[in-house]
């Protein structure tokens, strides 16, 4: 699957999440679980069941999106897909 993440590597403080690019999201569209340093990736994974309102293909672009986060941030998956996350 095709990712859109993008680190957002922006110097300064960023007050309003309105103010971060869909790019540094897991659900990009709806501007759902920012994934912005290694923290966010965790709490991403573990909040992957609470976000409502999305599709499969929303939520397999999202666990792509939050693999190549983690990828970049150093946080080990043991999930290979969300359906592994106990949905």
């Amino acid at each position: 699957m095709e990712t859109t993440w993008m680190p957002h590597d922006e110097h300064g403080e960023i007050h309003d999440r309105a103010e971060l690019p869909e790019s540094v999201y897991a659900f990009p569209k709806q501007r759902k679980e920012p994934l912005t340093d290694a923290a966010h990736v965790k709490n991403a994974l573990a909040r992957f069941d609470q976000v409502e309102g999305v599709s499969d293909a929303d939520r397999d672009l999202a666990f792509a999106n939050i693999k190549k986060a983690a990828a970049h941030y150093g946080v080990t998956l043991h999930e290979s897909s969300w359906r592994e996350l106990g949905l």
